[in-house]
């Protein structure tokens, strides 16, 4: 899973990266185009079950599932157009599974609020950030799109079924990304095949998911509901039926500092309950209908992450292609059932709770598999 960081100039990207990757690879100043290169970074996702096994077997090697972050320099208004670092950067977010928009959403006279132009600052407005962003999205679609379409207009001439069916779908599209919406609330066929193929290919950069991380100073993220600027993000994200969350980067950035007494009295003196790069995978999980099943052993113990709805065959090709090739049976045991009997196989075997699974078994969070195959 790859998710870009994108944002305006000095909303806090870069700070934000440096603390959910815990280093200091991102450069954070208060200047626009600070990150010209994008900066990535390989998280561990946080999985207190993997963690739980792990100690049970006192495994050789523990596994988690990984995040790819990527720190994209900050757009700015007219940037599908070239301004600032333009279209370079549009490509970066193309190659994302989805997006984690940072919103400022505090002030700071210190710091300067730039949308289009870096030696005038703006006032600090989450909706018109949110749209600035979105418009430039929108922007290199519509050119994207009205490029497509222009190609199968000629091959629609020709009698070219193909073509044809395209442009019933592509001149609306068009229309409606014109009236400056993005693709995502456009309503597409996804039982139409030809059009899903069509869709990858085109790599609608406002079709993809989104996450808002409103960038709040310390007072805000401990208590977001009573701030203004998160209220209005939330209101837009509703509407959008995106993820929102409430972040300090400053303070996420200092957490990642310290080791994890320090970080559980941190954070309990700020009043927060789980940090934000926690529920920033959670949320991105749920986003992309992602989840994770678990193979445990002396040797390793390892987490998987796949899609809701993976059926055991194609889980199994996760860990290798032989293991789905040959599928035979799963043997599984829900880890709930498992941490229920206090972790104790026998247990959990005599109450008829591990289970043997065929090929159309779809698996669920948390499932503690073993695969067996014949090759």
């Amino acid at each position: 899973m790859k998710l870009g960081i994108v944002g305006l100039p000095n909303v806090g990207k870069s700070t934000l990266f440096n603390a959910i990757t815990g280093t200091a690879n991102a450069q954070a100043a208060n200047y626009p185009f600070c990150t010209i290169e994008p900066n990535t970074g390989i998280v561990a996702v946080p999985d207190e079950r993997l963690d739980k096994l792990a100690e049970i077997w006192e495994t050789n090697k523990k596994t988690p599932a990984v995040v790819e972050f990527v720190d994209i320099a900050g757009l700015v208004k007219g940037a599908s157009q070239g301004a600032g670092l333009g279209n370079k950067f549009l490509g970066h977010i193309r190659e994302c599974d989805a997006i984690i928009h940072v919103v400022r959403c505090f002030d700071d006279d210190n710091i300067t609020h730039v949308v289009e132009d870096a030696t005038k600052p703006a006032p600090v407005d989450p909706d018109g950030d949110i749209e600035c962003i979105d418009l430039e999205l929108i922007m290199s679609d519509l050119e994207m799109a009205q490029n497509r379409l222009n190609k199968h207009a000629r091959a629609a001439k020709t009698g070219n079924k193909e073509a044809k069916a395209e442009l019933l779908w592509l001149e609306p599209l068009i229309e409606h990304l014109g009236r400056g919406q993005s693709a995502r609330t456009f309503e597409f066929d996804e039982k139409d095949d030809a059009q899903q193929l069509a869709l990858k290919e085109l790599g609608l950069l406002s079709m993809k998911p989104i996450i808002y991380a409103c960038n709040m100073d310390d007072d805000g993220a401990a208590d977001p509901e009573s701030n203004e600027y998160y209220q209005i993000v939330k209101k837009r994200a509703d509407v959008e039926g995106a993820q929102v969350i409430a972040i300090c980067a400053k303070t996420e950035e200092d957490l990642a500092e310290l080791d994890e007494e320090e970080k559980a009295e941190f954070m309990a003196d700020l009043g927060l309950s789980e940090s934000g790069l926690n529920r920033l995978i959670k949320a991105s999980y749920e986003l992309l209908g992602l989840i994770s099943f678990l193979t445990d052993g002396k040797k390793e113990c390892r987490a998987w992450t796949i899609k809701k709805g993976t059926k055991a065959p194609q889980a199994a090709g996760k860990i290798h292609s032989d293991f789905e090739r040959g599928f035979i049976r799963a043997q599984v045991i829900g880890f709930e059932d498992l941490k229920a009997a206090d972790y104790d196989y026998a247990a959990v075997r005599s109450r008829g709770q591990q289970r043997t699974e065929g090929k159309e078994y779809i698996v669920k969070d948390g499932d503690v598999i073993e695969f067996l195959f014949n090759v």
